[in-house]
């Protein structure tokens, strides 16, 4: 919200001597942050002064019309003599007033002037356009002041032009859409002066009469509570918009457009009561306030053509949608500038939930739809007409209609009943019930004590106090900020980190270790999200909790994998020149719990009830943790030293053993098999268990998948539920060994469909307790060993903790392994 400090004026009394830091001071501590506090006067340097034309000379032989003007800037120049400029604009002449900016001074961007020869001619200045003042984005032509300006060749330009005004600009916070108008911050800062205030939102207006300035059928009064309209007839279409409300508009990052709708926007800026101007004579018919039929579309002002949802509110007339209502108008009955005569000023109240799902929707975040959604004064519809009806026919004639539209489904405000020390216990300052009083009654409520409690009425604007807590805020707010003391609360002693949080680290560095970047996604997807990974239809992972509320329309259920998330990250990554990735991500997915319902709506007046905890906790979905990573492209670079390797799944899985490892299971605990799963390829797929549960899958993704969401070929990953790890107990210091291994190699030939896990598992468990570890170093495939067999090489390696191995107990012991490994899996030595 852009406003001038000049505008506010006119309903605050704010001192004259009122300075840029005590202006902010009081900003911030009403929780109304300025984003920045420029004074206009210091945007030009150097002398901006009023000119008038004394001689004008065409030059011919150029492209385009140039001008060499003689122009009287009195004494600023310090000679007297008329200033020589040239001049490529010619909406000017002789005698006219304009604003020149002589040699040294600097117009806004770092423009800076001085004097040059050009076209022939000494130029020594220029005489200005508003838009190289900054005032408006008029750049047709430079800018010719009124004949009736007070102002004489030589004077200062900046007041004649509002350039001495200071503008501020603040960042208004979703709960405070009343602070979207001059009047909202005007009350404010009376509030934190202390100065008085004059609410232009209290003025009488006149009220409906038995005759309606326009028919008008209001079908859905909770989306639309009130709808106030009235008519001016007979304007001068092409009556320019004054000069002061341009500057007040383009401040405020608003473009001029005509007289009427230049009128709505200002009053919507002075109000903060967003309204619409049609043009009567095109309009067909009665007017019909409804919901939209899906499916039904709307050509909008901005020239798109939109598709509406039910959830829309329209205003209709015998050809259809005319207005996408709150939000945008559309083209069929918009005002034409030069054409409009006949207009219909319209002012209404809309649901603010359904005007920001609206704009939301349609990517229409106009300045009415932010303030609807953030929350509009329903008192101020006809307030606002009249004042709109006053402006137009103020500067544009005609005249007003007597009939007045007023459609009133509007309830008031619930009152909040508070305990009157319930400021003082929760903020720590000591607040008397009277001030408690006193400082909600300043900001417009109606307080009613009964005893020890109050009853308290908000104003009609404030839509935003619904609870006690909001009050208690606005208390501490207005007594002051400063005056809560900043004592910090002692820290209770901890207990350090849990045993999942430590595991969730360890994991995480570990991977982080060894190559892995950590990315942390939106917990969102998509409703396609089982089709684009190939769930079967029955897979309970298609069953996703929906939010009420999403961020994205396109993304409303909550993960239940975190695949989708990290596949699209891995994605947009190759999308941006990233070829070799390796990804992972630890996060929460969300199982929603059978025959869950959503809790009913809890205050936060008091302490909800054991019974509102539980049905409130049966509604969580379950959380639990997982661990995912992705892996494309080279593992291993290529180069100068020979070709890199690309990542495979081997890879994948040797990412579920690191997190396996440092979860403490290794050895027989973990078992590596074949699985079958989607999304992975199911002839490349590894099933993790431990201890006789699947905890996980890895291998490679299947074909499909990659082409429906456009990943590289042969994308590789792995997903793991870290909460169904087993815990571990307290593990005893190792018994390290001072005695020498022995190494021992053993190649078996097994049947080619025989997995190596199996076989190292056989070894392990025939070798008995002098085998200290097994590792496969070879995998050896050729028409010698036979079709489908295939040969494994493993590195036996043998110790006893407390003697020298001699070579008769090693071989006893490998062949031991040997033996069960032919029980087993039917392995025999190679030759």
């Amino acid at each position: 919200m852009r406003v001038s400090l000049s505008w506010l004026r006119e309903h605050v009394d704010l001192p004259a001597d009122l300075t840029v830091e005590q202006l902010e001071r009081a900003l911030v501590g009403l929780g109304l942050e300025p984003e920045a506090i420029v004074d206009q006067g210091a945007t030009i340097t150097g002398s901006l002064v009023v000119g008038e034309v004394r001689q004008i000379e065409e030059l011919t032989g150029f492209k385009k019309p140039i001008r060499h003007c003689l122009v009287d800037v009195g004494a600023a120049n310090g000679t007297g003599e008329p200033q020589e400029i040239v001049c490529g604009a010619t909406n000017f002449s002789v005698g006219d007033r304009v604003v020149v900016i002589l040699p040294g001074g600097v117009l806004p961007g770092g423009f800076a002037i001085g004097a040059r020869k050009t076209y022939g001619r000494m130029s020594k200045g220029m005489i200005c356009s508003a838009r190289e003042l900054g005032i408006s984005d008029e750049h047709a032509g430079i800018l010719v002041l009124p004949p009736d300006v007070s102002a004489e060749p030589g004077d200062d330009a900046r007041p004649v032009i509002g350039l001495n005004d200071v503008v501020i600009e603040l960042e208004i916070t979703p709960d405070r859409g009343y602070a979207m108008s001059v009047r909202g911050i005007a009350r404010e800062l009376s509030h934190a002066l202390d100065v008085p205030f004059r609410d232009p939102g209290a003025v009488a207006a006149p009220g409906a009469t038995p005759t309606p300035a326009y028919p008008v059928e209001v079908r859905d009064p909770v989306g639309c509570d009130r709808f106030s309209a009235r008519v001016v007839r007979g304007i001068d279409p092409a009556a320019p918009s004054p000069d002061w409300m341009v500057r007040r508009l383009t401040v405020a990052g608003i473009r001029s457009i005509s007289l009427a709708v230049d009128i709505t926007n200002y009053v919507m800026l002075e109000l903060g009561q967003p309204m619409h101007a049609f043009d009567l004579d095109r309009l067909r018919g009665p007017l019909v306030v409804r919901r939209a039929t899906a499916g039904e579309k709307l050509t909008t002002l901005d020239g798109v053509a939109r598709v509406l949802d039910a959830e829309d509110m329209v205003i209709l007339d015998d050809t259809g949608p005319i207005s996408l209502a709150a939000v945008m108008g559309g083209e069929t009955s918009e005002v034409v500038p030069g054409a409009t005569v006949n207009v219909l000023f319209e002012a209404a109240h809309w649901d603010p939930v359904m005007v920001g799902r609206t704009a939301r929707r349609h990517k229409l975040f106009s300045e009415a739809a932010k303030r609807w959604e953030r929350g509009v004064d329903p008192a101020l519809t006809l307030v606002a007409v009249d004042r709109a009806v006053a402006l137009l026919t103020e500067y544009g004639g005609g005249t007003v209609g007597d009939e007045i539209l007023d459609v009133d489904h509007v309830r008031p405000l619930a009152p909040v009943v508070i305990d009157a020390d319930l400021p003082a216990r929760r903020i720590g300052v000591p607040y008397p019930a009277a001030r408690v009083t006193e400082l909600l009654e300043r900001i417009g409520c109606v307080v009613a004590a009964d005893g020890d409690r109050l009853t308290v009425t908000p104003p009609s604007w404030r839509p935003d106090l619904t609870d006690p807590a909001d009050l208690v805020e606005e208390v501490a707010r207005l007594d002051g900020y400063d005056n809560v003391p900043g004592a910090l609360p002692l820290a209770p002693a901890g207990r350090g980190l849990t045993d999942e949080q430590r595991r969730r680290r360890s994991v995480a560095r570990a991977l982080a270790e060894n190559g892995y970047v950590e990315v942390l996604s939106y917990p969102f997807v998509s409703t396609e999200f089982g089709e684009a990974l190939g769930l079967p239809a029955d897979d309970p992972r298609r069953a996703a909790v929906r939010l009420a509320n999403p961020l994205s329309d396109t993304e409303p259920l909550l993960r239940t994998t975190l695949l989708p998330p990290l596949l699209a990250t891995l994605r947009r990554n190759v999308g941006r020149g990233q070829r070799d990735l390796a990804l992972y991500e630890i996060g929460v997915v969300f199982h929603p719990r059978a025959g869950a319902a959503a809790p009913s709506a809890m205050g936060v007046h008091d302490r909800p009830s054991e019974a509102e905890f539980a049905a409130a906790d049966a509604a969580v979905p379950h959380q639990p943790w997982h661990v995912a990573a992705v892996l494309a492209g080279e593992v291993e670079p290529g180069g100068w030293w020979g070709a890199g390797r690309p990542a495979s799944w081997a890879d994948a899985v040797e990412a579920a053993r690191i997190v396996l490892d440092t979860a403490g299971l290794r050895g027989e605990r973990v078992v590596v098999r074949q699985g079958e799963r989607a999304p992975w390829h199911p002839g490349r797929c590894a099933e993790l268990v431990v201890d006789g549960t699947v905890v996980g899958y890895a291998g490679e993704l299947h074909p499909a998948v990659v082409s429906a969401l456009e990943l590289p070929r042969r994308t590789c990953a792995m997903e793991l539920d870290l909460d169904a790890l087993p815990a571990l107990p307290v593990a005893p210091a190792p018994r390290i060994s001072g005695f020498p291994p022995a190494l021992i190699d053993v190649a078996l030939v097994v049947d080619a469909g025989v997995p190596s896990a199996d076989v190292q598992r056989a070894l392990r468990d025939g070798a008995g307790e002098l085998l200290e570890s097994v590792r496969l170093f070879d995998v050896y495939v050729s028409e010698q060993l036979g079709e489908g067999r295939k040969s494994l090489a493993y590195k036996l390696t043998f110790r006893a903790p407390d003697r020298t191995l001699t070579v008769e107990e090693a071989v006893v012991a490998r062949d031991a392994a040997v033996a069960e490994a032919a029980s087993r899996v039917g392995a025999a030595l190679r030759a």
